[in-house]
């Protein structure tokens, strides 16, 4: 697994893109699949920032492996901030209009419905989220 640890804050969002976008396209994803790779990566990165270690801050370590036939992406995201699964927060009403519904949930419904996984665990005093999408 190819790995990259970043500082928690949002100035680093660019260098997380780059590493998976760099690993995709290598792998011949297609730009919708990057896409929505990318979409997930950002929503959950920022989760991190706004939520894991706020106020503070920390390093977060985001995992990268291609495997099997058809390839798989999995993507994972390690840090040591405060237990948080954004899973487990209910979907937005998304037959309400943006008016009438709560503030927040959208990015993780669509991480939700875009990847083939997305599963949370805290082990060993660290807080990691995997994402799987199939590259074809």
């Amino acid at each position: 697994m190819k790995s990259l640890t970043v500082n928690a804050s949002e100035d680093k969002l660019s260098e997380v893109l780059e590493f998976i976008g760099t690993e995709l396209e290598a792998a011949g994803a297609s730009p919708k699949t990057q896409f929505q790779i990318d979409l997930a990566v950002e929503e959950l990165y920022v989760n991190i920032v706004h939520y894991a270690y706020a106020p503070d801050t920390g390093d977060v370590i985001i995992k990268f492996n291609i495997d099997g036939e058809p390839p798989l992406a999995e993507i994972l995201f390690i840090d040591q901030g405060k237990p948080y699964n954004p899973l487990e927060n209910p979907d937005p009403d998304i037959t309400l209009t943006a008016e009438d519904r709560e503030i927040g949930g959208l990015g993780v419904l669509m991480v939700k419905k875009t990847m083939d996984v997305a599963v949370y665990r805290y082990e060993n005093q660290k807080n990691i989220m995997t994402i799987k999408k199939s590259l074809h």
